[in-house]
């Protein structure tokens, strides 16, 4: 069986096909562009290799709820292009095969917990951490749905106390996670990438406490059995060691559970599949929808 996988991301779309095995046959990527523009060049590729099911995970708000007359549609997005866009049904109308859709962080989550950094928990969540912040979150052994779909980036914080940009950028909310601790909110503090800056730029201090606020959150919340960070920004190697200590900080001794008091460097981890996790989630999606059990 030849399955093809769309993670359908806001800059770029990656585009595969996998055998029933989860072998990647072949991959490509291209700009997200208008839909006019770029969703022919995704029916062409699909269609062209003959694919059996896909499986997408894609960028959003996007309408979940099955029943809904706009199931499979991304919604009130940012790009104003793509906003009450019919994602699953184009798709579905152009290829006549069977489709499966997710967020793309609840595709990278449900990869992490069947072959990655998660594999065997019933309960985790993936947080990637770049241009935007999304998460997405495997709980009961499922990804979580619900009214809609997790919004972790649009958690509220507290803002730091030497934060230059409190309100943060985002134009919905004021003191948001995404607003405070993405790639460009980093970039409007200090005017230039993240990569670009040294190690001990106060930049990153405010990031660490921004994220650890967010592990905080999750550990009260969600109560997953592991938390992954992935992302652009995380490439920074130190990071993740100084969000796991901020956060047992934080958590001021309330939670006394081994995981955090004493194995903390194998909770809050890195995804081990990225930066293809979300990819091979929408391969697992995909392979779904064809009617095979996934182990």
């Amino acid at each position: 069986m030849r399955i093809g996988a769309l993670e359908a991301g806001g800059t770029k779309m990656v585009l595969g096909i996998f055998d029933e095995e989860g072998h990647l046959l072949e991959d490509t990527k291209l700009p997200t562009r208008s839909p006019a523009q770029t969703m022919p060049e995704i029916i062409s590729f699909f269609r062209e290799r003959e694919i059996e099911t896909l499986g997408i995970g894609t960028f959003g708000p996007v309408d979940l709820r099955p029943g809904s007359p706009t199931y499979g549609g991304i919604t009130a997005t940012p790009k104003l292009d793509w906003r009450n866009y019919p994602m699953l049904a184009k798709l579905q109308e152009e290829l006549q095969v069977p489709c499966a859709i997710d967020t793309d962080v609840n595709a990278a989550v449900l990869a992490e917990c069947r072959l990655g950094a998660a594999r065997g928990c019933e309960n985790a969540v993936y947080v990637t951490v770049g241009t935007g912040i999304g998460a997405g979150i495997f709980a009961g052994g499922k990804t979580v749905h619900g009214l809609m779909h997790p919004e972790v980036g649009h958690m509220l914080l507290k803002p730091n106390p030497l934060d230059p940009l409190p309100q943060g950028i985002c134009p919905y909310h004021e003191s948001c996670l995404e607003g405070l601790a993405s790639g460009p909110a980093i970039a409007k503090r200090t005017g230039a990438g993240g990569e670009a800056l040294p190690d001990d730029d106060p930049v990153f201090t405010l990031e660490t406490d921004y994220l650890a606020q967010m592990c905080v959150n999750l550990i009260m919340t969600v109560s997953p059995e592991r938390i992954m960070i992935g992302g652009g920004v995380m490439e920074r190697e130190y990071l993740l060691d100084r969000i796991r200590k901020e956060t047992v900080r934080l958590l001021g001794g309330y939670i006394q559970m081994p995981e955090i008091t004493a194995r903390i460097d194998s909770y809050i981890v890195r995804p081990e599949l990225y930066p293809i996790s979300g990819l091979i989630g929408a391969w697992l999606l995909g392979r779904d929808a064809g009617g095979n059990a996934v182990s």
